[in-house]
């Protein structure tokens, strides 16, 4: 007479998530998160930044490296000669990606079927309606930070942050020989929630730019964008002029203003 009962098989166990895991959990995404404000940054600056040893940060940074979601790139030092260039951190197109882009393919295949349709006008006033909304809201908030434009390049950096395009505002200062005419303020946006769009319609960035240049009161031009492959977008903004000039109606922007091919900075 056979024996018929049943004897248990032993089967994985279930994940279960340990304080120590959660713990490198919650350092990750701060690594990140310092990255993506910060980049291109080293892994010493990250170190000192964060109060971790330097293998701890290298730790979290071969983690987050291996999931794809940050890169490094070589990035010469100012003034450092000819030397090798340094590893730097930034966030990867993946890393961008998982960011936030709910709806962008659809909205890719929209603008596709518009500029079908109506042609790139269509799509180049869609743009310029999209980013009406944005100079609205930040016109006044620079309006008060006053003539300068290093304060107002500052102030634009931080209505950019709240956001969400993780902006700084870095001054640059002309020194003898360079004329201080030559002085200026490099505008960087570590993250931008349409990148995928704007990779597809560069005409975004350049509507952006147009913005950025009536805001600030004084032509500006990109040196960068993440949708062309930099690790931020940069936007050279002069300050030689004492002032901003008057702010210019919306509609009376100027022409698109054409992006600068950086091949450095694009891809370092």
């Amino acid at each position: 007479m056979t024996n018929d009962t049943a004897v248990p098989v032993a089967g994985p166990a279930p994940a279960v998530s340990s304080p120590v895991a959660d713990a490198d959990e919650r350092t990750r995404d701060r690594v990140l998160a310092a990255v993506l404000e910060h980049g291109p940054i080293s892994a010493a600056e990250l170190g000192d930044m964060l109060g971790f040893t330097p293998a701890a940060v290298r730790r979290h940074l071969d983690h987050l490296s291996r999931a794809g979601v940050i890169e490094v790139k070589r990035v010469a030092k100012p003034g450092a000669g000819a030397g090798r260039p340094a590893r730097r951190y930034v966030l990867s197109s993946q890393g961008q990606s998982s960011l936030g882009n709910d709806y962008l393919d659809i909205a890719a295949l929209a603008l596709q079927q518009l500029q079908k349709a109506a042609g790139p006008d269509a799509v180049r006033a869609f743009a310029e309606e999209r980013f009406a909304d944005m100079e609205r809201r930040y016109a006044p908030e620079i309006e008060k930070a006053g003539p300068d434009i290093r304060d107002r390049a500052t102030a634009l950096s931080a209505a950019l942050s709240r956001d969400n395009f993780v902006a700084s505002a870095a001054s640059i200062e002309a020194k003898a020989p360079l004329p201080a005419a030559l002085s200026s303020v490099q505008l960087c946006q570590g993250h931008c929630p349409i990148q995928q769009l704007a990779t597809r319609f560069p005409v975004f960035c350049d509507v952006e730019t147009e913005v950025f240049s009536r805001l600030v009161g004084v032509d500006v031009r990109r040196l960068s964008t993440l949708a062309r492959g930099g690790h931020v977008c940069t936007t050279h903004i002069p300050t030689g002029r004492l002032s901003a000039r008057p702010a210019l109606a919306p509609e009376a922007a100027p022409a698109s203003l054409n992006e600068v091919n950086n091949h450095q900075q694009e891809r370092p």
